[in-house]
């Protein structure tokens, strides 16, 4: 079981990491949201991930970018706040042009989910509400709402494995119950995939550098 960070368009990050990873039909990637916007190649991003739900068990969680791009592409809702946050590289990645962006790739946005659970995990893109069953959490927390540092580990326990709240220092965040692995790829930082398994990871960055590590 795979689960990968915060993408946000970086496209050479992501072929980095999924070269050496060496994927196979076996396996389960869960994409944690997040993969459009600020970085370059949103299109590169979406196309690559369209081939990789091909070459495995690919699970798409909903990121508050996604939200936000499908608002104003397809529901009509102001661009401003998503052009403001990221959504200027995005269009410029399909030339400029919303109608450009091809219908298979809005169906892909469109796919996201809220969470995925297994036995042992959680899988989120933000956050969870701790006043609240998993049915019932809110779009807010699901993928807006950033690590405030005093999380508690979910009732079921088991470990929650998210993305959202940057770790600028370019290392995955562990905490009892959680690990967050967006690790900035869009800032300088490093793109992560975690092996849910034994806490090993995989780091790649937009200049095509690599590394790896494991979780304390």
């Amino acid at each position: 079981m795979l689960a990968i960070g915060d993408i946000h368009g970086c496209d050479v990050a992501l072929e980095t990491l999924l070269s050496a990873l060496a994927i196979t039909a076996d396996d389960s990637v869960v994409v944690l949201g997040d993969v459009v916007d600020r970085g370059p190649g949103t299109k590169q991003v979406v196309d690559r991930l369209l081939r990789l739900a091909e070459e495995c068990r690919l699970v798409f969680i909903l990121g508050n970018h996604e939200e936000m791009m499908l608002a104003a592409v397809e529901q009509g809702e102001s661009v401003e706040p998503w052009l403001r946050y990221g959504g200027t590289a995005t269009l410029f990645s399909y030339g400029g042009d919303p109608r450009k962006i091809p219908p298979a790739h809005l169906d892909f946005l469109r796919s996201g989910i809220d969470c995925w659970e297994t036995p042992g995990e959680l899988f989120i893109h933000a956050n969870l509400d701790p006043a609240r069953k998993l049915s019932e959490q809110t779009a807010e927390w699901l993928r807006w709402t950033h690590l405030s540092g005093h999380e508690v580990p979910h009732p079921s326990g088991k470990q929650i494995i998210c993305g959202h709240t940057p770790q600028k220092g370019g290392l995955p965040l562990t905490r009892k119950g959680w690990v967050c692995i967006d690790t900035y790829a869009c800032g300088n930082g490093w793109l992560t995939c975690l092996d849910v398994a034994d806490g090993a990871y995989f780091q790649a960055n937009q200049a095509g550098s690599s590394r790896t590590g494991r979780l304390d």
